[in-house]
């Protein structure tokens, strides 16, 4: 029966690069060296007492065995590098609500609207945010954001 390491890959909340203090292009022989490193640095039987130096942070072990298992095999790397990637591109806000162009009032010659915020602010959105499909829109007063929708009209015959 062949043994298999289960490496958990749904979230990397931790930077195993980071963890390993290795760069993201280190090969195979500067993880493995870094892995050994790291694990005689934070071993339970390596560390000074905690009553005699507190400031000192633990780093769980698992960790570190988890870092090493994924770096050093090519298509749990790939997976992880794919992921951490992923997590850096911002999302965006998210809108607290979805508003129809038709609640706004109109503001100066139809080129601007205005929403009333719960806060007391104002959302406005502008004929030039619309066309160029920028449909978030954050209050002026507060930290909420909202979705402006429309429906185009059919031209009348």
């Amino acid at each position: 029966m062949a043994w298999t390491s289960t490496v958990k890959l749904e979230s990397p909340t931790v930077d195993y690069y980071r963890l390993l203090s290795v760069p993201r292009n280190a090969s195979i022989a500067e993880i493995k060296l870094a892995y050994h490193r790291a694990l005689l640095i934070h071993h339970p039987d390596k560390q000074p007492s905690m009553t005699a130096r507190p400031y000192l942070s633990s780093v769980d072990i698992a960790s570190i065995k988890d870092a090493y298992t994924t770096l050093s095999s090519p298509h749990l790397r790939a997976l992880y590098d794919a992921q951490l990637k992923d997590q850096s591109i911002p999302a965006g806000p998210r809108p607290a609500q979805v508003i129809s162009l038709e609640e706004f009032e109109e503001g100066d010659e139809c080129v601007s609207w205005c929403y009333v915020c719960r806060c007391g602010g104002y959302y406005k959105i502008s004929e030039e945010d619309l066309e160029k499909g920028r449909h978030l829109v954050g209050c002026g007063s507060c930290s909420e954001v909202i979705w402006v929708g429309y429906e185009l009209a059919e031209p009348s015959e």
